[in-house]
């Protein structure tokens, strides 16, 4: 049973939405109605919806950790939830809805499978929904499930959720996420999420449960591109183990074989794979997103931040990049600015060279005009690099396409960027 645990399927999701969709009130509906909350932590909750005099058990609770979330009723920070049923293991990020936690919301966005974008059924689509929409897209998120949320409020009616549908397939055709659907649900009154609504019976699709247990997530990761950018060289120099030399890293894409010829980046050496260690002894291939340590047949000079990759596949070797940015900093992004860059285990300093233009998150249409990248804002620019980068297109390779600027003064972390 437990080896079988291990080797489930792991589903990371995204939940977004505009303020009060109800996102923390789904991820606790998924909870309660999967069975995966203790008597106890449900009993508090209890308490707390009874004192507040709250008509209904406030299932949100169970995300809302900060205190101001709890008293304003929102959601500020990203919360991650963990839980699993007998098909797959899921990892919940709750993001918040807010126009000024945008950056919250790509922090949780940037590592999920699916996206569930909530839009509440008598507000339709609104400024929040097509800003996550935009973003999910941006950040790669390869499935969006779109769910119509309070049907109770609306007499779950068939005509507003096909109304909603069309508008919404009408916006997103502009995205490129290329799996999009639509449930019409409940998260108050559970319609839909995990059961069948009898309400509801007049829509023939799956539940969101069932969706989040069967979408097929096995193609999201790049299994052709070789990348394994190294993180730690491992030299133990004991006695039984004097001249091991290992890599260390976690591999970014493509399958590694025993014996397979390489190169190494930025050196341009070449050499054959001898073994490849894990902490449960040694394997003859490892694959995306394994953490592995290799070691070669050749001593190579080989140090944080190189990549090893296949001599006829390589990464794009460059300190001129071209990357669509979402600003997370206070004080505005800078032309000819200078910051700390990070990319895979690589470290390295750069200069904005140039903002073309900003995203209009409403039109997605590019405002070449407007050059003041402030906080939450989307941009595309092009940045100079001091040592080169080893880069794929984000849209290729999630993780070596993407990176992020840090502000030397403060040591924050300013922008994330997606490289084109």
């Amino acid at each position: 049973m437990e080896k079988s645990y291990l080797n489930m399927d792991l589903l990371r999701f995204t939940t977004a939405g505009s303020v009060d969709d109800g996102k923390s009130t789904l991820i606790g509906r998924l909870l309660y109605d999967s069975k995966s909350i203790f008597e106890d932590q449900m009993e508090a909750i209890q308490l707390v919806s009874d004192r507040k005099g709250e008509e209904h058990v406030n299932l949100a609770l169970l995300t809302d950790g900060l205190r101001d979330e709890r008293e304003q009723g929102i959601t500020i920070d990203v919360a991650y939830r963990y839980f699993a049923t007998p098909q797959r293991k899921f990892i919940i990020a709750d993001t918040p809805g807010h126009i000024q936690y945008t950056r919250n919301m790509v922090t949780g966005a940037s590592t999920a499978n699916l996206a569930i974008i909530l839009i509440d059924a008598r507000h339709g689509i609104v400024e929040q929904t097509k800003r996550h929409s935009f973003i999910a897209s941006l950040l790669g998120i390869p499935h969006i499930v779109y769910c119509i949320n309070k049907m109770d409020l609306v007499d779950y009616s068939q005509d507003v959720y096909n109304k909603l549908v069309n508008d919404l397939e009408a916006f997103s055709a502009k995205l490129e996420t290329k799996d999009v659907r639509f449930i019409p649900i409940s998260a108050l009154k559970g319609d839909n999420v995990v059961h069948r609504s009898e309400k509801m019976d007049w829509f023939e699709g799956a539940t969101l449960m069932h969706t989040l247990e069967t979408v097929h997530i096995a193609s999201d990761h790049n299994h052709i591109d070789c990348r394994f950018p190294i993180q730690n060289v491992i030299r133990p120099q004991t006695a039984e183990h004097h001249d091991y030399r290992g890599y260390a890293g976690r591999i970014a894409g493509g399958v590694f074989k025993k014996g397979d010829a390489v190169m190494v980046l930025p050196s341009g050496f070449t050499s054959k794979i001898k073994s490849i260690d894990t902490f449960d002894g040694e394997i003859d291939e490892a694959f995306a997103p394994m953490s592995v340590t290799m070691t070669l047949e050749d001593d190579i000079d080989i140090s944080r931040g190189d990549m090893i990759v296949r001599e006829n596949n390589k990464p794009e070797v460059s300190q001129d990049i071209e990357a669509m940015i979402c600003w997370m900093g206070d004080s505005p992004l800078k032309e000819k600015g200078k910051y700390a860059l990070k990319h895979t285990s690589k470290d390295a300093r750069c200069m904005v060279k140039e903002i073309k233009y900003k995203v209009d998150i409403n039109t997605l249409h590019r405002n070449e005009a407007d050059k003041v990248i402030a906080s939450n804002d989307i941009a595309r620019i092009t940045l100079r690099t001091t040592s080169p980068l080893f880069i794929d297109q984000y849209s290729r390779n999630r993780n070596t396409g993407s990176l992020i600027l840090i502000d030397e003064a403060t040591n924050n972390t300013v922008g994330a960027g997606m490289i084109i």
